[in-house]
């Protein structure tokens, strides 16, 4: 596969390619070799500013919200078909931008962002509100509007999912966006923004910002001319967001950390839930908000479990992205690497037994990590109650059910959570007690934009996906007519 060529990376403001007010640019590295492959422009507070008035000025005139549902539908489907049409550059971009494997861009991330928009095209037109009977002589009705000028910050694991799973929504309710990607992971942001344009996004109703937390996020999340942040990061950061946005009254909607129990019980299918505990710690080299680092194993299987583990996970391909049959890459960058490091070395002093892994792997330079099987942790080891966002797994043993729930309930965390039985009676009752936003029965990271996903507890707080999303994107009028 010959690599693509990257254009040097500008703001997107107004429909327009822009250099930053003052000429700063940061550099994207490769994460699979630790080379820097481009640069793109750092926006300051002016730009930010310029983005949000070209935002402001789209939707107070009408440029997108004055359109029908059923147009901005139209609109969006043509996005999702652009996406499709250039499948191969965006998975190159991911793929280089985030050290994912270029199987895993295709198949999840580039098919995702299709799905996203295709789906939010299909609501665009279904913005309906409802006639209310009271004893009053009036006609008394909703309607659903949309709130104004968004601010959709997202993360450097899927850049491009969690994009369009907040971009989407938004166009279809009618709002204007700017969009501030991750520091390290850009790229596919400044292609899809050319994308919306090609798809008859009108100018300044999607525009970019590329730059740091600091100076472009913080610019963003503060400028009076924003009505709504969606976010998607870090706890501690997301609780700077909500803080931040509550001064001034602004809604937000934040899908924060993760760090979900995956619980096998007895009766389990062995052989069909060692895939989905491989793929729910491995997936996205472990770089996944709904991932699955912590195993609870009923204790009369869990030493046949960990021997399991302990021949299969050495065998899981880690290496370069590029090469289809990968299914590790990278983590996403050095900073992300040395966490993991520090994070497994603390399970050593901890008395973790280390069951596989606990080292990086030398590959041209790159950020690699190998699979780590960890175990006799203790359930206040830090390491078990921390989100360590890399390819590691702890394991411990429980001996009943409302153990097992309890284990699984005892972090801050409640984005996702996970059950293995052949019990359909057991998984029903377990889902029902677990705290988490969503609950895989007997596989791990079944996604649909179909589907609504989001926290409670240190895990964030709103949906996205499913028609539960455009709530966050709306608000309810109501109107009441006299009939006097």
């Amino acid at each position: 596969m010959s690599p693509i060529e990257i254009e040097p990376g500008r703001l997107f403001v107004g429909g327009q390619w822009r250099e930053a007010a003052d000429g700063a640019r940061t550099e994207v590295v490769d994460p699979s070799r630790g080379a820097v492959v481009t640069t793109v422009a750092e926006a300051g507070a002016a730009d930010v500013d310029a983005a949000v008035r070209a935002a402001r000025e789209a939707f107070d005139g009408g440029a997108w919200s004055g359109l029908s549902g059923r147009e901005r539908g139209r609109i969006l489907h043509r996005v999702a078909e652009l996406i499709r049409e250039n499948a191969d550059e965006l998975a190159q971009l991911e793929s280089l931008d985030v050290g994912k494997p270029i199987s895993l861009c295709h198949a999840v991330d580039v098919t995702n962002a299709a799905n996203d928009y295709e789906h939010f095209a299909a609501l665009a037109h279904s913005l309906d509100g409802a006639v209310r009977n009271t004893p009053m002589n009036a006609l008394a009705y909703t309607k659903r509007e949309p709130l104004g000028v968004v601010a959709a910050i997202t993360p450097f694991n899927f850049p491009l999912i969690l994009a369009g799973s907040k971009i989407g929504p938004a166009l279809a309710a009618g709002n204007t966006v700017v969009h501030k990607p991750a520091d390290e992971t850009p790229l596919s942001a400044l292609y899809m923004a050319g994308l919306l344009q090609r798809a008859g996004v009108p100018d300044g109703v999607v525009n970019v910002v590329t730059g740091t937390g600091p100076v472009a996020g913080e610019a963003l999340l503060r400028h009076r001319g924003v009505d709504k942040v969606a976010f998607t990061g870090s706890t501690a950061i997301g609780r700077h967001v909500a803080a931040t946005a509550g001064e001034a009254l602004k809604p937000v909607t934040m899908e924060l950390g993760g760090n979900a129990a995956n619980i096998v019980f007895e009766d389990a299918d062995l052989e069909k839930a060692v895939g989905a505990i491989i793929k729910a710690f491995v997936f996205n080299t472990g770089q996944f908000c709904m991932g699955g680092p912590r195993l609870l194993v009923a204790r009369s299987v869990h030493s046949t479990l960990l021997g399991i583990l302990a021949d299969a996970v050495p065998g899981v391909p880690v290496g370069d992205p590029r090469d289809p049959g990968t299914v590790v890459g990278p983590m996403a960058g050095e900073k992300h690497l040395k966490k993991v490091e520090e994070y497994v070395d603390l399970a050593r002093k901890e008395g973790g037994r280390i069951v596989c892994g606990g080292e990086r792997l030398d590959l041209d330079g790159g950020f690699y990590y190998r699979p780590t099987v960890i175990a006799d942790l203790s359930n206040d080891s830090r390491v078990v109650q921390e989100e360590i966002f890399g390819p590691v797994l702890t394991v411990q043993p429980f001996d009943t059910e409302d153990e097992a729930v309890a284990l699984a309930n005892s972090t801050p965390y409640g984005l996702a959570s996970g059950v293995q039985t052949t019990n359909l009676a057991r998984a029903h009752r377990v889902a029902d007690r677990l705290q988490a936003g969503i609950v895989w029965v007997n596989d791990w990271a079944m996604l649909d934009p179909a589907v609504p996903f989001g926290g409670v507890k240190d895990s964030g707080y709103g949906r996205e996906y499913g028609p539960e999303a455009l709530d966050a994107y709306t608000r309810v009028k109501s109107v009441v007519v006299s009939l006097d």
